[in-house]
């Protein structure tokens, strides 16, 4: 199943440049013009991570509420701020107030979608259970983490 990323974006031709230009490398999309019409959506489905803009509309800190929002209803949703407002301050209140991370319009494609992956590792490795392994494969070769030395112990790996 696709992930499905949220933009909340104001201006029509960003919000659609982005939306498929997203929407190409596979991703499913649902885009927002308002602090409130995202509200609304994210009030049936959280997405799997959001987009938002700083200035929305009529509302120059739209984008700083709504992830306040957003932090209220899962600190672990991923929240990029993607915006063009680039000073100090901004970066700071917007990362302070919980977004993993704060870009600027800018931004290439290809580092905004490494972003986006690094997040996504991130969260399934935090919802991998405790304890699960990865298993190194190299050709017919697989090494299982659980079967070799342990720290005071030498086992042989099997």
């Amino acid at each position: 199943m696709a992930r499905q990323i949220a933009i909340v974006e104001d201006e029509p031709a960003i919000r659609a440049n982005y939306s498929d230009a997203l929407r190409r490398l596979g991703f499913e999309v649902q885009t927002y013009s308002s602090r409130p019409d995202a509200s609304s959506g994210f009030d049936i489905r959280l997405p799997d991570l959001v987009l938002i803009d700083i200035g929305l509309g009529d509302e120059p800190e739209g984008g700083f509420e709504l992830c306040r929002e957003l932090r209220q209803k899962s600190s672990t949703l991923p929240i990029i701020f993607l915006t063009a407002r680039d000073s100090d301050f901004d970066i700071i209140s917007g990362l302070r107030l919980g977004a993993d991370d704060y870009l600027t319009k800018d931004v290439s494609l290809p580092h905004l979608t490494a972003r986006i992956n690094t997040l996504f590792r991130r969260v399934d490795a935090l919802r991998r259970p405790q304890g699960a392994e990865a298993v190194l494969k190299n050709g017919d070769l697989s090494l299982h983490p659980s079967a070799c030395a342990s720290p005071g112990k030498m086992k042989k790996c099997r």
